[in-house]
């Protein structure tokens, strides 16, 4: 069952979306309704998504990059939170994602007509991954591995395969495949009279990035076929 909500985050964002405590809410309102067994919940491995909507508000709101490091601790601490209060709720095994490298994604891309990812940026969603571990790691020890928390590495593999996109058949690394017809447009925009003001690639297979911000179908399947080597979606099986 998915909680989540596009465009929203761990705190408040543009999104008018409920953010990810209120959708925590909503999964504990279920275990009351008996949804969901205990027995269920032991079984259950729940994905924690958190994508980086946060510091998108955080730059929308003209958030300094000094500021930055603070704010990236606070996101980090309430996702932690987050992951204790669910395991709280009997889920005993845990995952959360890693943020993919941001400073790589199209909206980012584009000022470099898509040559260059923005390495501040990386810089700052290492910061972002760094603490991430460092509180798993605390919260596997606190917990005595009665329950397994587990992170995703996506900055990695999503590198790995930008870095090599010709051995994952794709041919357009970092340009999208879906894009507005010029910058006040955006994929799939259409005007008053449904006029499509979007273009999209010949071929999507060969493009890793669908839009802006979103891989295609066939760069999260080159996404997961770098996963299948790392020992957290070993962990994630058995």
């Amino acid at each position: 069952m998915n909680f989540a909500y596009g465009g929203t985050g761990v705190f408040d964002t543009s999104s008018k979306n409920p953010n990810m405590t209120i959708q925590i809410d909503f999964f504990q309102e279920l275990i009351k309704e008996n949804v969901y067994t205990a027995s269920d919940l032991s079984k259950s491995v729940a994905l924690v998504s958190v994508a980086g909507n946060d510091y998108n508000f955080y730059l929308a709101r003209n958030g300094s990059i000094q500021g930055f490091p603070s704010f990236i601790a606070s996101v980090v601490n309430q996702t932690a939170t987050n992951l204790l209060r669910i395991q709280s709720l009997g889920v005993k095994k845990i995952v959360v994602n890693g943020l993919q490298p941001l400073g790589c994604l199209p909206e980012t891309t584009a000022s470099s007509s898509f040559q260059k990812c923005n390495s501040t940026f990386n810089d700052l969603v290492l910061l972002h991954n760094n603490l991430l571990n460092q509180a798993v790691t605390k919260l596997n020890q606190e917990t005595k591995n009665q329950t397994t928390f587990i992170v995703l590495d996506l900055y990695d593999s999503f590198l790995s395969v930008l870095n090599h996109p010709s051995s994952n058949n794709i041919k357009d690394a970092l340009e999208p495949c879906c894009v507005g017809i010029s910058s006040q447009y955006f994929c799939g925009s259409v005007d008053e009279n449904n006029v499509k003001k979007y273009k999209v690639c010949d071929n999507p297979k060969s493009a890793f990035f669908w839009d802006l911000l979103h891989p295609t179908q066939a760069g999260w399947l080159a996404v997961y076929n770098e996963l299948q080597t790392t020992k957290a979606l070993q962990q994630i099986r058995y």
